[in-house]
Formats: structure tokens, sequence, C-alpha cells
């Protein structure tokens, strides 16, 4: 089973998700940041999904779940890159993705966990 490698920043972990998702990995995925953040103590997560063509549902619920699990161990989760066509898909699907914080590139995805740290939501 393939892994998705997990780079740490500073206070950030940068996840950079370059295959289309099968469901293992994603559950793989899951268990590796809930663990990293965990030990490391980072306080953002940042996921990017440019490079993903499609999504199911399973994906959707695994990031949002993902997004819930750092939220929980006290770490903003910001998933960037998302494609319109991949938008499209998960609004078609049903799935709003609750809790998901998201942002259309990796600088404004850094922006919006810089403010959320220094506990400013907003990003301007």
């Amino acid at each position: 089973m393939y892994r998705i490698p997990i780079l740490r920043m500073g206070r950030t972990l940068l996840v950079t998700i370059q295959i289309d998702m099968e469901d293992q990995t994603a559950m793989a995925l899951q268990d590796d940041l809930a663990e990293q953040i965990s030990k490391t103590g980072a306080n953002g997560v940042l996921i990017d999904i440019s490079a993903l063509e499609i999504v199911d549902s399973f994906v959707g619920r695994m990031l949002a779940a993902i997004s819930g699990i750092g939220q929980i161990l006290d770490a903003t989760t910001v998933v960037v890159g998302m494609k319109p066509a991949v938008a499209i898909t998960l609004v078609e699907l049903g799935m709003s993705l609750d809790g998901v914080r998201t942002a259309l590139n990796v600088s404004r995805g850094m922006a919006l966990l810089e403010a959320a740290s220094d506990g400013d939501h907003r990003v301007e």
C-alpha cells in the first residue's frame, strides 16, 4: 500500500496528495496524520489536493474526518488546490465538507493557518 508523505514545516504539517487516493491510502493518511499531529504538536495541517482529478464520497468523508481529528487534537486543517470539477463532484454527491476549511492555493492556505494560530479567523 502506498503511504502519502507528511512533511513538517515549523508547527505545520504539509501533505501533498499526488495520486488518486484509494480507500486504504486515505485511511492510512488519516491514521498517519493523527499520529504526527500528536507526536509533533503541530497546530496546522495543510492538505494540497491540486493533483487530484477525481474524488468519491469516501475520500470526501475522509477529508472531513481528518479535519475533525485535527480539530480535536488542536490543529487547524486547510484543504487547498481543489479543482472546480472536484468541487462540483463533491456537491453533486451531497457533501458540503462541514468543518473543512478550504483555500484556493498553498499561500492562501498558509495565511489561513497563520491567522488561525494567531486567534484571528479572518484572512484578507
